[in-house]
């Protein structure tokens, strides 16, 4: 299968997250007018019950090149994830719908270099996958005690596509 990464909005990540940019007016001003504030732009979830919290983590993911063959999806069933890029560089993400507890028809999606995703609790989403150096990003997910991975080696990879 091959599917086309599309440009990210946040009408057609809906779906599976959200999309973090600053654009369009700030929703306030601050430090005496110097700072637009984007309020509130995520969805974190980090369960009620699951004993976890919200932790900042770095990750240094090594860059690919589309046409990108994708093998393994994931999801974290017990919280959110957001991504945030450390440079102004695009980055390919990968999603799919929930299926009976399987990874549905997955969905390919192209940041613009300014944004940054939130992937809802239990959206299956392929792995980290920056396209350009150095691959840096700010992460903002659950830290806890308890498993937060489910992996799924999918049987037919599939190709992204520019």
């Amino acid at each position: 299968m091959q599917i086309r990464a599309e440009p990210l909005t946040p009408v057609a990540f809906a779906p599976f997250g959200d999309v973090l940019a600053a654009t369009g007016a700030p929703d306030k001003l601050i430090n005496a007018g110097l700072c637009g504030r984007f309020h509130d732009r995520a969805q974190l979830d980090f369960g009620d019950d699951t004993g976890g919290r919200a932790g900042i983590s770095i990750f240094k993911a090594v860059p690919r090149a589309l046409p990108y063959r994708c093998d393994l999806l994931e999801r974290h069933p017990e919280g959110s994830q957001a991504f945030l890029p450390m440079t102004a560089d695009p980055f390919l993400v990968i999603v799919a719908p929930d299926e009976n507890g399987q990874p549905g028809t997955p969905r390919a999606f192209l940041t613009n270099g300014a944004q940054g995703i939130n992937l809802h609790r239990g959206t299956w989403h392929g792995v980290l996958t920056p396209l350009a150096e150095p691959g840096l990003f700010a992460v903002i997910d659950r830290i806890g005690a308890t498993p937060n991975l489910e992996e799924v080696h999918l049987p037919a990879p599939f190709t992204v596509t520019a």
